[in-house]
């Protein structure tokens, strides 16, 4: 049984009051959540609910946005691929922050060109990870300095990353080649064995890593029956020659 969307185990009582009251909607209550997203990025938990409502208080009030807040709640998005949670922040963003600065219909008001290429920048990591191609996103993520600071402030980032492209990697394949899992994790030597012997679990055979069995890797056959009843190939049959020639 999955957990409700709003579900988040570490959320403090006095965010659960927030959310679940007219508080909510209260500009007053954005710093409070402003530090809840601070104290995500340090303690390594993360909770979507709240973070949509701190981005929902932002568009109906402009003028309380701290664009560090939200790049912190993108990158956290990030952690928890591949669920939905990036493209739901998104949503929620200022239509100028969306498009290339280049191609931006209506100039970024004073301050905002800096969120519009963070925003840029961190959607091309999240196209990179929906698409599975692991290799490129770590490429991408050293590339330039801005990704250093975009993810600084997130603890544990690249851990947090490494343990999610493991479990995407565990739900698909038994086996893969060493040297394709390394790139895919961005570990090599000692790292590389100690992370997917100690923290996957998994078994390293010479230049094959073997995944052990889960419900998600495991080959399963399928039978597929097709439940046609006589009468109907009766009615194709007298349709056909009632047809003119």
């Amino acid at each position: 049984m999955g957990y409700p969307f709003d579900y988040a185990p570490d959320r403090p009582d006095h965010i659960d009051v927030i959310l679940n009251g007219l508080d909510r909607y209260n500009p007053e209550t954005t710093a409070v959540f402003q530090d809840y997203v601070m104290q995500q990025c340090e303690n390594q938990t993360y909770d979507c609910y709240a973070n949509l409502a701190l981005l929902k208080l932002y568009q109906f009030n402009p003028h309380l946005t701290r664009d560090e807040t939200i790049t912190n709640i993108l990158v956290k998005s990030l952690t928890v691929f591949p669920n939905a949670d990036f493209s739901l922040c998104l949503s929620l963003l200022p239509t100028h922050t969306l498009a290339p600065l280049s191609t931006s219909a209506s100039a970024p008001a004073a301050g905002d060109a800096p969120l519009s290429e963070a925003v840029q920048k961190l959607n091309i990591l999240n196209s990179l990870l929906g698409g599975a191609d692991y290799t490129a996103f770590w490429n991408t993520l050293d590339s330039d300095d801005l990704y250093a600071d975009l993810v600084a402030d997130v603890s544990g980032f690249e851990e947090l990353m490494r343990v999610r492209i493991a479990v995407t990697v565990s739900q698909a394949v038994r086996e893969v080649e060493r040297s394709i899992l390394e790139s895919w994790l961005n570990l090599h030597g000692s790292e590389f064995e100690h992370f997917v012997g100690t923290v996957c679990g998994w078994e390293i055979d010479g230049r094959k890593i073997r995944v052990p069995l889960n419900k998600e890797n495991e080959a399963k056959g399928t039978v597929v029956r097709e439940n046609v009843k006589f009468d109907q190939f009766s009615r194709l049959i007298k349709r056909a020659y009632e047809q003119p020639a």
